[in-house]
């Protein structure tokens, strides 16, 4: 068994889908904005997990979401292979990341903010 479709909680599908494909680098696996359908994947990994931007307006995700922002949590993590220049990507996107890298045990870390009311993090990954 593996994960082929997580869900991720945004305050506007079609926002989210202009803001991971325009900004964080997404590629638009399925899209339809009458339906407010909005399915992103890795460029990277066109075939692995995809991500479904869920509205959450008016729902119990709405109170998750902003619970978990408001303690810093992140509610996904995204493996880069170089995370400070992730970070440079990021921000001359206008992405709006957190200032501080972090190099915990397993490698370096750091916090964006989607946009979307979510707060995100990237590592540092080797293959």
């Amino acid at each position: 068994m593996k994960i082929s479709l997580v869900s991720m909680p945004v305050q506007d599908p079609i926002t989210a889908h202009e803001i991971y494909t325009g900004r964080l680098g997404f590629i638009s696996k399925e899209f339809d904005a009458d339906a407010s359908l909005a399915i992103v994947v890795a460029a990277e990994d066109p075939d692995g997990t995809a991500i479904l931007l869920e509205p959450c307006q008016g729902s119990f995700a709405e109170q998750y979401q902003q619970s978990a922002f408001d303690a810093n949590l992140p509610v996904m993590i995204f493996g880069v292979k170089n995370v400070a220049a992730e970070f440079e990507r990021l921000k001359t996107a206008g992405v709006k990341v957190r200032p501080d890298l972090d190099r915990p045990a397993w490698g370096l870390t750091n916090l964006f903010e989607d946009g979307c009311g979510n707060l995100l993090m990237i590592e540092e990954i080797h293959d």
